[in-house]
């Protein structure tokens, strides 16, 4: 695994938000959090990270709308959205974005680990 690979977790729910935390760094990850895409852009402006997980749905500006800011700001993050919700055709409009993946909530651990270690693999081969 990248020691101590910086992931942002951007979703509206305490409880997941916190738990999804406590368990990614866990498996050795370093994790802020941000409640609302307005502070994930926030933090991203302000910080760099390797990993966004961004829920989709959210008040004030949704994820899709958070996914083009960050990119905008930092176009070499790999974000990876976190749905209740899936589709089809969020799935699409995520990857034409610049998603780099999608996990069903409640997500898996161990699944969502190996998610994001595929995703700093994509960063590393770019470097």
């Amino acid at each position: 695994m990248f020691e101590k690979a910086r992931v942002l977790i951007v979703d509206d729910e305490d409880h997941f938000r916190k738990a999804l935390k406590k368990n990614l760094e866990l498996e050795g990850f370093f994790v802020d959090e941000a409640p609302s895409g307005e502070d994930a852009v926030e933090k991203i402006s302000k910080s760099p990270f390797d990993i966004v997980l961004l829920d989709i749905r959210m008040p004030g500006i949704d994820g899709i709308t958070t996914l083009e800011k960050i990119k905008q700001i930092c176009p070499d993050v790999e974000i990876i959205v976190l749905t209740a919700h899936a589709s089809v055709d969020a799935a699409v409009k995520i990857m034409q974005l610049g998603g780099f993946d999608y996990c069903l909530k409640p997500c898996d651990v161990k699944d969502l680990s190996s998610k994001i270690e595929h995703a700093l693999e994509k960063r590393r081969r770019k470097e």
